[in-house]
């Protein structure tokens, strides 16, 4: 480990830093591949990825893809490479620092290229455009989730390498991959399958988590699974006057009373402050199909013979999936009801070895031992650890037995990501690159740890 350079504490002095940076270019295109427009300071290199419409349905990745590249290319020693791993519309872009002693696993951190879609007009600002307000807050779609991270990575690098002339002791990866808003199976899905993936040799991930909106750093251990059930129910069908048993709209709306009671009993929990929202099982109903549709809307006099009814449950880690299928079939949707439903499910609760989707964040893991000490060394404190309550990448390399923890240094800022008005404080993510500094120089210099430890 070299102790060339000590990195000081983060300190006011660098949250003033804000203070000094240019007011926002005009709102340039970066989708010109021939030439990419790399600003002289991290909040305009910032904005500028921004500005890339990576919104689904029609992400434009190329262009972001590009700008990453042409970022990387001014950082000595990075080497970048482009993946297609299923179709040439949606690359991954992987940057290597490389370590002096390579025979050690790698560490990888992790960013998605996608955000999900906008709607302007609820908007103060065009969601595209990173504006920079007055007071220092950047707006724009992506600015939590989670292209802060992927910038931030390569601007720690870039100070580390370029202004301090560190060189890690492992070799270091960045990935940016597609799709993670849609499911990640034609990105960090397919990559981690993939014969690149496995020459990487990784020990440990960071991907992305969550703002917190104190002055403690969140860091997230697991992710639910999210599993998409839908039900169907059949009846007989006849005149709206009569009465008959077993109807399909009653028996829809015998197991929507179950499956209430169900997410009643846990919201309870939740309540209460006897379990966190994602540590127990939630299910929410988000659609319902029934009816005979007519041109003024719905013939009120018929009673369907068909109706269908679509639920979001997210399963923590420690549930028993096998549990859950139980309880839908008995219960929820049971055949002798005239029911049947399909369970898709996104993701596994177990790792190929049968273990529950978590990464261990005691002394057992040394990982974790140095990702803490990181954070100290950077002047910051961490919560408790978290189960994310929704879903990222980090699943998929928890899957292949690889220790991943969930981090973007966010702190005192309000939780945004898919919401309007996304935004960003420009100290707040000065902020996050000192960390990352902190953290990229800590696990790089780390020698400890086998790629099996850490589960």
């Amino acid at each position: 480990m070299s102790t060339r350079h000590h990195l000081q504490p983060i300190s006011a002095v660098i949250l003033l830093l804000v203070l000094a940076i240019s007011p926002s270019p005009s709102h340039s295109s970066t989708h010109n591949h021939e030439q990419v427009n790399l600003e002289s300071n991290p909040i305009s290199r910032f904005q500028n990825y921004l500005r890339i419409n990576t919104a689904h349905p029609t992400p434009d990745y190329a262009a972001a893809v590009n700008y990453l590249t042409a970022f990387a290319a001014t950082i000595p020693t990075l080497q970048t490479r482009t993946l297609y791993l299923t179709t040439p519309d949606k690359p991954l872009l992987l940057i290597t620092w490389p370590g002096s002693n390579p025979s050690l696993p790698a560490v990888l951190f992790n960013s998605h290229l996608d955000s999900v879609p906008a709607e302007p007009s609820k908007w103060l600002h065009d969601p595209f455009a990173a504006h920079l307000s007055d007071d220092g807050k950047i707006y724009a779609r992506g600015a939590q989730d989670d292209k802060c991270t992927g910038m931030q990575y390569l601007e720690a690098i870039k100070e580390l390498k370029s202004n301090l002339d560190y060189t890690p002791l492992r070799t270091l990866h960045i990935s940016y991959v597609p799709d993670e808003e849609v499911g990640g199976l034609d990105g960090m899905a397919k990559f981690v399958e993939s014969k690149e993936f496995k020459e990487l040799n990784i020990g440990f991930v960071l991907d992305e988590g969550q703002a917190s909106v104190n002055d403690e750093f969140r860091v997230f251990y697991a992710d639910r699974s999210p599993w998409k059930l839908v039900i169907k129910s059949a009846g007989v069908p006849g005149h709206g006057s009569r009465m008959y048993d077993n109807s399909a709209m009653e028996n829809l709306m015998k197991s929507v009373e179950v499956i209430m009671k169900f997410r009643e009993n846990s919201f309870d929990l939740v309540k209460a402050g006897q379990a966190a929202n994602s540590e127990v099982i939630s299910v929410n109903p988000v659609y319902m199909k029934a009816g005979i549709p007519s041109p003024s809307g719905f013939v009120m006099n018929m009673q369907p013979s068909e109706v269908e009814a679509g639920f979001d449950i997210r399963l923590p880690p420690t549930a028993e999936p096998e549990f859950m299928m139980r309880r839908i079939a008995e219960e929820w949707a049971p055949a002798w009801r005239n029911m049947t439903y399909q369970i898709t499910e996104q993701g596994s609760l177990r790792d190929y070895l049968g273990r529950p989707l978590l990464t261990a964040t005691n002394e057992s893991n040394p990982w974790w031992s140095v990702f803490k000490q990181a954070i100290t060394a950077a002047g910051g404190k961490l919560a408790k650890p978290e189960i994310l309550s929704s879903t990222t990448d980090a699943r998929f390399m928890r899957q292949m037995g690889i220790p991943t923890l969930g981090f973007s240094p966010m702190k005192n800022t309000p939780i945004l990501l898919h919401d309007h008005n996304e935004l960003l404080e420009s100290s707040v993510y000065l902020e996050g690159i000192k960390v990352y500094e902190h953290i990229i120089r800590l696990l790089s210099s780390f020698d400890g740890a086998s790629v099996s430890e850490g589960r």
